[in-house]
Order: C-alpha cells, then sequence, then structure tokens
C-alpha cells in the first residue's frame, strides 16, 4: 500500500533507539511493520532522554520513511544520584542495596511521593501542548501512548480532553496500581490514591485499553477499562534469519538473558542447580551465562552455592544483534518470574524471542501464570515451582543429554502467530475497527 494512502498514527514513546533494552522492541517493532498493513507511523519521543544503555544496532529497524519527532525533557535523576551516592541507575536497582542510609532512603521516598507517576511527569504538559498544535495540521486522528513510563498515558488524557475526537489507544506493558516495582516505594496512603485516581482516568478515557497478556487484561476490565484488547509481545522471524552462527557445542550452556534482580532471583533453584553440580550430574560441561544487568545482590547469593560461582559468565550488557547470538549458542534459555501478585500476567518480550531461537525454555515461576499456558501449547519448555524439585532435576537431565546428542533445537509448535509481523497485522486491524467507530 503507498504512502499517501496510509493513516497516520502517532507514537508517544520514552524508549526509542539509541535506548536499549526490552521497553524499546515493542514499538520499535510495531512500527517496522505499520506501513505494510495502511498506517504510517509518526514518532513523539524524548530529545535528550537520562538512560544508561544504548544500542546503535536497533537503528537498522527505523525506515528513513518514519518521521521522528524529538521534544526536550528534564528528568530528576540528577538527584536521586545525588542523594544515594551512585554515579549511575541502573533500571530495576534503585531498590536494592542491602542496608540502606538515610539519603538513600530519602531518594526512593521522593521517587516514591514526589513523581508522581513516575520521574518523566515534568514532560507531560509540554509535551500534550506541543502535539495538539501538530495533529491537525498533519492530519493525524489516531494517537498511542506506551507505559511504563505511565507519564507518556498523561500525555493522551491531556490530547483527549482537549480533542474528544481523537482516537487513542493506550498500551500498558506493565500494569499501573498493581505493578510490583511500584510498590516497593513506600508511598503514603495519599500517593496510592492519586495513582488509582490517575489509572482511573486514563483507562476511562481511553478509547482502548491495549495490555500483552490475558491476565492483565482482565485486571484492567475489574479496574474499569472500556475496551481491553490483548497484543503480546513477539519475536521478529527477520532477527533470527540473519542470525548465522553455528552452535558453541563446547559447553552445555544455561543462559539468562535480561535484567536480573533480587525480585526474581529464585535462591532454590540455584540450591537445586548447585546439588547436581556438586554431585557431578554434568561433569565438567556446565557453563551459567548471565547476559545484561546481573544486580550486584544477586550475584552475592551465589556465595552460598560454591559449586556454581567458577562456572558463571556474566555480560553486563550486549547489542542485541549479539544477543541473538547467545540465544542460539545457548542449550538452555532461562526465564525467572517475579515472586509477586501480578507474575501471573507477565510476558517478557524475552520469552517470545527465545522462541523465536528455538531453543528449550525452562521456567522458574507459576505453573497457573499466561507464560505457562503459551510454554505448554507451543510445547517448548516447562515451567517449575519450588515444589517441583525433582521434576526439575529430570528435566536438566534430559537436557544435557540432548546436548551430549547434538540435539539443542525446541521443536516448538504453533509459533508463527507470535511473529511480529503477525501481531503487527492484529494492531492494524484493531486501529482500523477503532477509527470505523
Amino acid at each position: 500500500m503507498t504512502d499517501s494512502v496510509n493513516k497516520k498514527v502517532l507514537i508517544i514513546t520514552y524508549y526509542w533507539p539509541p535506548s536499549a533494552g526490552g521497553g524499546v522492541q515493542r514499538w520499535l517493532k510495531f512500527s517496522k511493520y505499520l506501513p505494510e498493513y495502511g498506517w504510517e507511523p509518526v514518532i513523539f519521543t524524548p530529545e535528550n532522554p537520562d538512560f544508561d544503555l544504548k544500542d546503535e544496532s536497533l537503528a537498522k529497524d527505523v525506515s528513513s520513511q518514519i518521521e521522528v519527532l524529538k521534544f526536550p525533557i528534564w528528568e530528576p535523576y540528577s538527584i536521586f544520584k545525588k542523594l544515594s551516592g551512585r554515579k549511575e541507575l541502573k533500571q530495576g536497582q534503585v531498590l536494592e542495596g542491602g542496608k540502606k542510609g538515610f539519603m538513600s532512603r530519602l531518594a526512593i521516598w521522593l521517587r516514591g511521593n514526589v513523581f508522581i507517576p513516575d520521574p518523566k511527569v515534568f514532560w507531560a504538559k509540554p509535551s500534550a501542548d506541543y502535539i495538539a498544535s501538530i495533529l491537525e495540521s498533519n492530519n493525524i486522528q489516531t494517537i498511542v501512548t506506551t507505559g511504563p513510563p505511565h507519564s507518556m498515558h498523561l500525555i493522551g488524557l491531556k490530547l483527549k480532553m482537549k480533542n474528544p475526537a481523537i482516537t487513542w489507544v493506550a498500551d500498558f506493558r506493565d500494569p499501573w496500581s498493581k505493578w510490583d516495582i511500584l510498590q516497593k516505594f513506600n508511598m503514603t496512603a495519599l500517593v496510592w490514591r492519586k495513582h488509582k485516581s490517575l489509572e482511573q482516568q486514563v483507562i476511562r478515557a481511553a478509547d482502548c485499553v491495549l495490555t500483552v497478556s490475558e491476565s492483565w487484561k482482565k485486571d484492567f476490565e475489574d479496574l474499569g477499562a472500556r475496551r481491553a484488547k490483548v497484543i503480546t509481545n513477539g519475536f521478529d522471524e527477520e532477527d533470527f534469519k540473519t542470525s548465522v552462527s553455528i552452535p558453541n557445542s563446547d559447553k552445555f550452556r544455561i543462559s539468562h538473558v535480561g535484567m536480573l534482580n533480587v525480585f526474581r532471583n529464585p535462591e532454590w533453584f540455584w540450591k537445586v542447580l548447585n546439588e547436581m553440580v556438586g554431585a557431578g550430574k554434568f561433569g565438567n560441561d556446565l557453563e551459567i551465562e548471565f547476559v545484561g544487568i546481573l544486580s550486584d545482590d544477586v550475584l552475592a547469593t551465589f556465595q552460598d552455592h560454591t559449586h556454581l560461582v567458577p562456572l558463571i559468565q556474566k555480560h553486563n550488557y550486549l547489542p542485541h544483534i549479539e544477543v541473538l547470538e547467545k540465544y542460539r549458542q545457548s542449550s538452555v534459555l532461562l526465564l525467572l518470574q517475579n515472586n509477586s501478585e501480578n507474575a501471573k500476567g507477565h510476558l517478557p518480550g524475552k520469552f517470545f524471542e527465545y522462541l523465536g531461537a528455538d531453543r528449550r525454555i525452562l521456567c522458574i515461576g507459576n505453573k497457573e501464570s499466561d507464560l505457562a499456558e503459551i510454554l505448554d501449547r507451543t510445547k517448548s519448555g516447562s515451567v517449575f515451582e519450588q515444589t517441583d524439585a525433582d521434576q526439575l532435576k529430570t528435566f536438566l537431565r534430559e537436557a544435557y543429554q540432548d546436548w551430549k546428542n547434538g540435539n539443542l533445537n525446541s521443536n516448538a509448535e504453533e509459533i508463527s502467530d507470535f511473529g511480529r509481523r503477525s501481531l503487527t497485522q492484529k494492531l492494524s486491524e484493531l486501529l482500523n475497527t477503532l477509527g470505523t467507530r
């Protein structure tokens, strides 16, 4: 379909290349394929965002035909860094660090009780004012906001209030009031009410609340969302077509890709693995690889599992193109769910890339979760809870024997629905339906 007949959709996102990490992938990939289905994406993103990790390789997915509007943002992270005494604040580690001094506790309290819903809130009003001036002149009638950070949704709310005729999709990659991280900030009852009030305003004003799992969809419906839909995260088939590395068979490699902090650290699993290594179950073949942010608090727990310490390989950060190679060089891909109330609906983006990599998936988490249902449906792996130590040992022994026999593929089924192109088609159909109501 030619550009001249494409409808425009404005996507308001904090994360955009060169930002790295999972937060950027969802709308980067949607934007890549939307033009194939009659939609022309226009990106609105900060000009000077404060993020530590960058990945220039992601720029390959940004077409030169996509218009990217950048607007200045002020964020108070310099204050947090000064109060906490840290040179940088890595994602997910703000709340870690063991016993905290007064200034560090003050920084956490300020984050939770002053910057509502998050430190990007100062960007909301000036951004909404700027966007309002260009919507009509650019014939944009559909907008998408994606969070976290949930301040992006406040931009959508302000625009909807100014112009009720626009179509607004509020995309939640994580929940809001039920987000497990949010609940760690020692917020007062008044602040909690403020969060819930803002959430209510957003989900009731949006023409559609979009989220990534059926469980979270139900949560938003229970909260009063007028129209809630699910489009999961996914994997880009083109990424894996260009990944041509031959798997390294020197080691039986269990790999975890992505951030690992204390909120998803399964110490019982490390204990089981440590016992198996101590009993010689893997010979000298096992390697445990972490790719991504690995918190110091998690690393410290391995001191209690002495057989594992010499087997650990750690990569703080790798460009996405190299992460794809790491998937293929792995024997088992490890997926760890948070031990929290909302973990049932958590479907992390890397899970779908695990599917695309065609490697056996080992999940430590909730057997009643959305993730467990997809693993079972696709026959791509297994989920284990703390009471499943014996079954876990059987899984690992079988995976090890498969590796020794040269069989690394998971032979997963029915994964094509999770391809980025297929998911973007679903998104375009949703946008078309909303636009003709």
